[in-house]
């Protein structure tokens, strides 16, 4: 959830680069294919670009519909379990998947769910990284 800063290889963000330094699959400039999100990589913000809205945000939204967007500000999903075990489980999974992408979401754990929910700290909103880690969240399942 939170933009961690620092530069991708001192959060873990290995990959070859496209000709404009970032990681293959990072769009810029709001181009927002339709490549599987789950390929990309997250990327640290460093503020100063404007969170998503509208056309540009129901694009990725349609990526992952299992996510709500709320106020066009963040993204929430309820995932539950036969138990607590497996919601822990689950729920450490996440965060090891959060340290290797530096994208942190916020996790309620329950008996038997797990609450997720996930928005861009640095500029108060949502970003391609969003949704990117809330795509690769749903490949956890």
């Amino acid at each position: 959830m939170a933009c961690t800063g620092g530069t991708p290889a001192s959060t873990g963000h290995l990959g070859s680069a496209s000709l404009s330094g970032l990681p293959n699959g990072y769009n810029v400039g709001g181009d927002f294919s339709m490549a599987s999100l789950a390929s990309k990589t997250c990327i640290p913000c460093r503020g100063g670009v404007p969170a998503l809205k509208g056309k540009e945000l129901e694009t990725l939204h349609q990526q992952v519909p299992q996510w709500q967007v709320v106020d066009e500000h963040h993204l929430i999903r309820t995932f539950t379990f036969p138990d607590f075990k497996r919601a822990l489980d689950f729920v450490n999974r996440v965060g090891a998947l959060a340290e290797e992408q530096g994208h942190h979401p916020d996790i309620l754990l329950a008996w038997g769910k797990a609450e997720i929910t996930l928005w861009t700290h640095k500029i108060n909103g949502l970003t391609e990284s969003d949704f990117i880690m809330a795509a690769k969240i749903d490949g956890l399942g």
